[in-house]
């Protein structure tokens, strides 16, 4: 029996990269709502906010179908912390949370990785340290 390929933990098990998630989020304005009706104002905060995450750079990448999961987890999510719901609402809310990458366990099965846009840390750590350097000369 042949051995099973090894993997590179880089990679991931079938060969492709992680993804790296820009740590300040998705720039823009949220996609419109997808459900029937209009969201209502704390589902409409939730969509607000889900669209700026680290997340959202990748659900936009995946089209259109992705952005009536979010809904329904935003639906969820409002039912689950503001109205009050049944267990089985907490598992849908929870089975969608990791289908969207909103936990850990999700994100390291993605193998998405948020990262800390590095060279404007650096920018951010130069200017910083010249006015470290900086002395004041007296006129004499």
């Amino acid at each position: 029996m042949p051995n099973p390929p090894k993997m590179d933990p880089a990679r991931g098990h079938r060969g492709r990269g992680v993804v790296s998630l820009p740590a300040e989020g998705r720039k823009g304005d949220p996609p419109a709502w997808p459900l029937m009706g209009s969201a209502t104002e704390p589902e409409a905060s939730y969509w607000a906010a889900l669209w700026a995450t680290p997340q959202a750079v990748m659900w936009e990448r995946m089209g259109a179908a992705i952005t009536y999961e979010v809904a329904r987890y935003c639906r969820l999510a409002v039912v689950c912390e503001i109205i009050g719901a049944r267990p089985s609402d907490h598992a849908q809310a929870t089975a969608l949370a990791d289908r969207l990458g909103l936990t850990p366990k999700a994100m390291r099965l993605l193998l998405w990785q948020i990262t800390a846009d590095e060279v404007a840390e650096r920018r951010g750590v130069q200017s910083r340290n010249v006015r470290a350097r900086l002395k004041a000369v007296e006129n004499g």
